[in-house]
């Protein structure tokens, strides 16, 4: 009777303290969350406050005073920000979709036994993330060599393939049974069979995982641009046209040749989180839909404990 009372009592302890323990977590965990959105509240609720409220009030969730007049400007052009948006939308679909392909081949290869010059090429690849040629050689290759000026190739190519995301790849490609390859080889399927038939549909949250750094990347890219693209194009990546649309702004507001608006009207700080708002949405409402594949992504290749 002693014994079943104990034993009671000890579940009881135990269940109380798992409950507590959730209740904790969960408590955490909301609170993290919360942290983590609060800047972006912060940026949408200045983006809509005048500049006197700014000057006078600092930066509040908010706004003190509203006002629209900061999209009123990065909006200015419909046309052009429309087609920004058109060119960074393309250049991230085709440069994700080849990307994530090569880093994924890239990744297969790499971890393949039967591949004798795997660790030599690992090596290769892993050196490139400690030395570079440089800017200067970089330039007269894309520019000189490729002749890619006023291309996007230029912006599109550098970012297909990452030594990190690579490597990334091949963890999570090596926690796929070898076996797996070795039956199909004896089926009489080919490498590329194999690879495409077999290995991509296995590893679909590595590749949700890598094809989510790969769009980040291209949807965040101005700096390419600005080397590569001259302003003579009409239509450039929409980082580096919201960049420029901030930079103008910025010497508008700083010159005594500013015309149609005076300078202590310009909203250059709501402007600014306005291009960020601008610039981050479409990010923030595709997210959602990865994200399932994202969190079990980042598990897979793990080391156990």
């Amino acid at each position: 009777m002693d014994n079943t009372m104990e034993q009671s009592s000890r579940s009881i302890r135990t269940d109380l303290s798992g409950i507590i323990i959730k209740v904790f977590g969960y408590v955490f965990i909301s609170l993290f969350a919360l942290f983590c959105l609060l800047p972006f509240l912060l940026v949408l609720g200045t983006s809509f406050t005048s500049e006197t409220a700014i000057k006078k009030f600092g930066f509040n969730f908010w706004p003190r005073e509203f006002s629209t007049f900061a999209y009123k400007i990065v909006f200015e052009n419909p046309d052009i920000i429309i087609g920004s948006y058109l060119v960074t939308i393309g250049i991230t679909l085709v440069g994700t979709a080849v990307g994530l392909f090569l880093v994924a081949m890239t990744g297969y290869a790499l971890q393949r036994p039967d591949f004798q010059y795997r660790n030599y090429i690992s090596f290769f690849i892993y050196f490139t993330t400690l030395f570079s040629g440089g800017l200067v050689p970089f330039y007269l290759l894309m520019t000189h060599y490729l002749s890619l000026k006023d291309n996007y190739l230029a912006v599109l190519l550098p970012g297909l393939l990452s030594p990190f995301l690579i490597i990334m790849m091949k963890a999570f490609v090596k926690s796929i049974p070898h076996a797996i390859t070795e039956s199909a080889k004896i089926d009489g399927a080919g490498d590329f069979t194999i690879f495409t038939r077999l290995i991509l549909p296995m590893t679909t949250p590595a590749l949700a995982t890598i094809g989510l750094f790969i769009a980040l990347g291209y949807w965040n890219e101005w700096y390419h641009s600005m080397l590569f693209l001259s302003s003579d194009m009409q239509y450039r990546p929409l980082q580096l046209f919201l960049y420029n649309v901030v930079t103008t702004a910025d010497f508008i507001r700083n010159s005594s040749a500013a015309s149609n608006v005076e300078l202590r009207d310009m909203p250059l700080e709501s402007m600014k989180m306005a291009t960020a708002v601008v610039a981050t949405g479409p990010v923030i409402l595709f997210y959602p839909f990865v994200q399932r594949f994202f969190i079990k992504g980042i598990t897979v290749g793990a080391v156990k404990g």
